[in-house]
């Protein structure tokens, strides 16, 4: 498999993450074999050093930086979130306003992974700015009426919780289509039989710093996949 590397420079290299594939080695998965990490160092002929991460299902923009050096340089800016961060998601029902969901998160804990931490931490702030973009009604029920609305938004992460976007549309009653741990399994269903869509629809569209070895302003930006494209031509949307 080749990836779409999306940007890259002296100290930097991003690609477009597919969905469903884990960014780098872990013995929760231990049957994976396909890792962005190491596809990446294969591709180029050097080892890179992850920055952020994007959840397995989710798709998007994945920055690595090309040395240790630049990894430590570099690796505060993306824990304070000195930077934009856009994301695309599609959402049961219609959103009709923008807002801010200031909503704390308590640390999501891995049964495994996390067996001996501590269990009762406070919630911590997370803040996520959303806008609608477009909507649909589709003429499939997923219950008491014989059609179904779906939106597509904008969400724009303020904080870096573990599934804050989806974690936080699923506490707003719009939960994102594909999700199986925070989602409804009947859209779910629905976007599976009727339109093919067997992923997570939500992904990191673009990434926007100032460089701190250039102190250029730099602006990456990753295109749609296949399901997403058909499913905006499907509901005639546009980006």
């Amino acid at each position: 498999m080749i990836l779409e590397i999306i940007y890259q420079d002296a100290y930097i290299v991003a690609v477009n993450k597919p969905a469903g594939m884990l960014v780098h080695r872990s013995w929760l998965d231990k049957h994976e074999t396909r890792f962005v990490m190491q596809t990446l160092r294969d591709q180029i002929g050097q080892h890179v050093f992850p920055l952020h991460r994007l959840d397995r299902p989710t798709s998007g923009v994945l920055v690595f930086a090309l040395s240790g050096e630049y990894a430590s340089e570099m690796a505060p800016m993306f824990a304070r979130h000195d930077m934009e961060k856009v994301y695309h998601a599609i959402v049961r029902g219609w959103i009709p306003t923008p807002g801010v969901l200031d909503y704390p998160l308590k640390e999501e804990l891995d049964k495994i992974a996390d067996k001996y931490a501590k269990q009762d931490k406070d919630a911590q702030s997370a803040i996520t700015e959303y806008r609608p973009l477009a909507k649909v009604e589709v003429p499939f029920s997923t219950g008491r009426f014989p059609a179904s609305r779906y939106c597509l938004i904008e969400m724009k992460p303020k904080t870096g919780r573990k599934h804050q976007l989806r974690r936080h549309m699923h506490h707003l009653s719009h939960h994102i289509i594909g999700d199986t741990t925070h989602g409804d399994g009947k859209h779910n269903r629905l976007f599976r039989e009727h339109y093919h869509s067997h992923r997570l629809l939500l992904h990191a569209t673009r990434l926007s710093f100032i460089h701190p070895f250039t102190q250029e302003r730099v602006d990456i930006n990753a295109s749609l996949d296949g399901t997403w494209q058909h499913l905006m031509q499907e509901f005639n949307w546009t980006l």
